[in-house]
């Protein structure tokens, strides 16, 4: 295990807005929620919760059998897309039966807890990665399956209009012919397609994106498994709802269809409310309390069953795993459905904090709460009420972070069930609601080892949508206590009645609290996102400074700027300095130490990423080490080139140098002499080299940069030997020089001026800086990058490379990349490429964002 040694850290400054991409989907979808709850209520006017309970009493158990029948017929269908869909995109990577568990433990998990980015394509990547399945294919995995959902959806709607149009909206009005032909048109189409699979392998090409489609056996089989998907699916609610109240199946499968997608499209997680709104409207049944229970009946079958089922299966696995006897096709598919646990232990979690939420909502039972009052004192009660609905809404947040594998969700969310099931008890005697509570606690601590992250960040901090699925969540709940509490005439004074048979009081002052929860997260979401931003000054380990003067490699000395911190080794003989921006660890260069602890560095920093839920980045690597970080995983992208001058070998003979020559001598005309500071007499030094620095970064754009690029810093810069261009006795340019070990290598960090002394400035300083490098016996003059030098930009090449060479050779009016590269090699130097390690996927971009951000000195927090 390594040694991690801390570095002071401030958070400060607003994070600003994220823009109207993010807001704007959000505010549709908790509108589309707002609406479905308030049709439910017109709807469901004249209904009471007696009436619905005795309906769902009263529903057969043939039904409810069938029901489940179906609902087992819908998953095993779901299953078979991923199953078609790796075998399509990436045929032999993941095994049949571990495709289907995971296509159908997944949908069971964003079925129930919406947001199918997280548990839809997320889940899908971490649990098929081990397969070698690269993200771009997974995405094509997703999406087949969508392709083959949609065109059996459209199969349907062809079918309907050839059968029985008249139950749907809009074409109904039309004549029969006209939806005859419509439908057979569409089932023609869809027909022609398949046939034109089957003339050979084919591919979907949208600009660069292309996604290989699946053969017509393949897509034969998807077609006829969306169908039977969507078809079961709708056959579990409609084997539920009373006779004589919806007409064909065929049409009501349609309808089914549409209410699904607008609950997709709402912000409440499973489309709670919207979808049932949809289906009544569109049915045109309202106050029918038999179809209220039949959608209630729906959601405990279809969607709380298969999550119960998925979260009992895990702990089995669990409990077989931590027994050490698995092996042979086992190990894959337990390897494969672990990724499964964070998210299926989530939405057990969400599902906790709705039933606290739920119950609240609604009248405790007069005969326990007479009991309870003889036991508990009354504030007792209404603070357990209090209590319980803080509870509820906390575990609806912490959720987001079991989903992330954080260790501090994890034990809050523990503690909060443990409290919720006593506050159930002390308000109500609802003991069933605790038992649930309890059992979902110690389901939390079988899987103890899927969360194992601990992010030193806010590991509760919510995204824009997370927070709108909370708050949709919220808005049901208080729509069921109005609900309940219809009959009870509202008065000021009932804020204030504080008694055992005041339910609806008590339900009033929960809602408050509940929703002046969500309104203080939601602040601190808009308002106090906060930013990291390390401390310059902070304290450097004191074992730092002898391992990079023993280090050949001069960038190791960036580790003394005191704004990174330090992974150790065991035997702190070396170190990874990294620093954090957005949700990356960005390690700078390569392990800095003895060859032998550079790999196990390299793999801890890795660990460390991992366990604090953050993205793993090595900035500026050298090609040596590649294979050491492609076996973690990793990508690498090329930045550029260093350009380093073979110091025995240069000279300024030759026409090569005539340029250089020519600067050296116009330099002794105008003045100007070479000498090198001791670090020992720098200080005294130090104002008349802060002047020159302030006036050379007033003709720069920006201001000092970080992280890879020196500062001015005085104590940093009391470390080295100051190379210095004097002009009448006074300074008017310097370098700090790095020194390698062994003398491998010679450079220089901060290099400043001032403006209009010469135009030979620079090329004066940088030849006697190498003739002095070559004078002590130094191997390497480093004369730093050359950004995005050297990037190919051929049909074959990666899109990283192309979009670079096109930016360097598009750029150089904004960037000088030419001119850069133009004076470095005025110097006859070695080029050799430099990388960024980082995950692959869509993961690269926000890795990008975020070294460009630390390096600007400004590095930010992801959501």
């Amino acid at each position: 295990m390594s040694v991690e040694a801390d570095v002071t850290e401030t958070a400060t400054g607003p994070r600003s807005g994220r823009g109207w991409k993010t807001w704007v989907p959000v505010g549709i979808g908790l509108a589309i929620s707002v609406v479905a709850f308030a049709t439910l209520h017109t709807m469901m006017s004249s209904l009471s919760l007696g009436e619905i309970h005795a309906a769902v009493a009263g529903v057969p158990t043939s039904a409810l059998v069938l029901a489940i029948f179906f609902t087992m017929v819908s998953f095993a269908a779901v299953s078979l897309y991923d199953v078609v869909a790796v075998e399509t995109i990436a045929p032999g990577r993941v095994s049949r039966p571990v495709a289907a568990v995971v296509g159908a433990a997944g949908y069971a998990i964003s079925n129930a807890l919406g947001f199918p980015l997280l548990t839809g394509g997320a889940l899908r990547y971490h649990a098929y990665k081990s397969g070698g399945i690269e993200l771009a294919d997974i995405g094509r995995i997703v999406g087949t399956s969508w392709f083959a959902l949609w065109f059996a959806l459209a199969i349907m709607l062809g079918v309907a209009l050839m059968v029985d149009p008249s139950g749907i909206p809009l074409l109904k009005d039309l004549d029969h012919r006209v939806d005859l032909v419509l439908g057979i048109v569409i089932v023609a189409l869809v027909g022609l397609f398949v046939l034109w699979l089957s003339r050979g392998a084919r591919e979907v090409r949208i600009g660069r994106f292309h996604m290989a489609l699946p053969s017509h056996r393949g897509a034969l089989v998807q077609l006829v498994a969306g169908i039977v998907d969507v078809g079961a699916a709708a056959a579990v609610l409609y084997v539920l709802m009373p006779p004589g109240t919806v007409g064909s199946f065929l049409l009501f499968s349609l309808v089914f269809a549409v209410a699904t997608v607008v609950g997709v499209a709402s912000s409440a997680p499973g489309g709670l409310g919207a979808f049932e709104a949809t289906l009544l409207v569109t049915l045109g049944l309202s106050d029918r309390a038999d179809v209220v229970a039949a959608l209630v009946l729906y959601r405990l079958i279809y969607t709380i069953l298969p999550l119960v089922v998925t979260v009992v299966v895990l702990a089995v696995i669990e409990v077989v795993r931590r027994r050490g006897v698995v092996a042979g096709p086992a190990k894959e598919l337990f390897r494969a459905v672990e990724p499964i646990v964070p998210p299926a232990v989530a939405a057990l979690t969400f599902g906790g904090g709705l039933v606290l939420l739920a119950s609240g909502s609604l009248p405790s039972v007069a005969s326990r709460i007479g009991v309870l009052g003889d036991i508990v004192p009354l504030p007792f009660i209404e603070m357990s009420q209090l209590a319980a609905s803080f509870v509820g809404v906390a575990l609806l947040i912490v959720a987001r972070g079991l989903a992330k594998r954080l260790w501090r969700a994890w034990v809050v969310s523990l503690g909060l069930l443990l409290a919720g099931a006593v506050f159930a008890m002390f308000r109500g005697l609802d003991w069933e609601e605790a038992v649930l509570l309890v059992i979902q606690a110690t389901l939390l601590l079988g899987f103890r080892r899927a969360f194992y992250r601990r992010s030193v960040l806010n590991p509760f901090a919510l995204t824009w949508s997370w927070l709108a699925a909370v708050l949709a969540t919220v808005m049901a709940s208080i729509w069921l206590g109005f609900f309940a509490y219809r009959h009870v005439e509202y008065a000021n004074t009932m804020w204030w009645d504080f008694a055992l048979n005041a339910d609806a009081p008590r339900f009033l002052r929960a809602s408050v609290v509940a929703v002046a929860i969500v309104a203080a997260v939601g602040l601190d979401v808009a308002i106090h996102r906060r930013t990291e931003k390390l401390h310059r000054a902070s304290a450097i380990p004191p074992e730092v400074a002898p391992i990079v003067a023993a280090s050949p490699s001069t960038d190791a000395w960036l580790a003394l700027l005191g704004d990174k911190r330090f992974l150790f080794s065991p035997d702190r003989r070396g170190f990874v300095m990294y620093a954090r921006s957005g949700g990356s660890l960005i390690a700078l260069g390569e392990p800095v130490g003895p060859p032998d602890v550079v790999s196990e560095l390299a793999w801890s920093f890795r660990d460390l990423a991992d366990r604090q839920a953050e993205r793993p980045v090595f900035y500026q690597v050298g090609p040596e080490s590649l294979p050491l970080f492609l076996d973690m995983g990793l990508s690498a992208l090329k930045l550029g080139e260093v350009a380093r001058v073979d110091l025995p070998a240069f000279k300024l003979e030759g026409q090569k140098m005539q340029n250089l020559r020519t600067a050296m001598r116009r330099a002794e005309r105008e003045g100007l002499s070479f000498e090198i500071i001791g670090a020992e007499q720098v200080k005294a030094e130090m104002a008349e080299l802060r002047a020159v620095s302030d006036a050379w970064l007033e003709n720069k754009a920006g201001s000092e940069k970080g992280f890879s690029l020196g500062y001015f810093d005085e104590a940093y810069l009391s470390h080295f030997d100051m190379a210095v261009m004097r002009k009448d006795g006074a300074i008017v340019a310097f370098a700090n020089l790095w020194r390698g070990a062994n003398k491998e290598e010679l450079s220089i960090d901060l290099m400043r001026f001032l403006p209009d002394v010469s135009r030979v400035l620079m090329d004066a300083l940088f030849a006697k800086l190498l003739l002095h490098g070559k004078e002590e016996g130094y191997r390497w003059f480093n004369l730093g990058a050359a950004p995005l030098s050297g990037l190919v930009d051929r049909r074959g090449a990666s899109r990283w490379n192309r979009f670079g060479s096109f930016l360097y050779r598009r750029g150089g009016n904004f960037y000088h990349f030419d001119g850069l590269k133009g004076f470095k090699q005025k110097f006859n130097p070695v080029w050799t490429p430099h990388y960024l390690i980082c995950p692959g996927g869509f993961d690269t971009a926000k890795c990008l964002v975020d070294v460009t951000a630390l390096i600007s000195g400004r590095p930010k927090q992801d959501p």
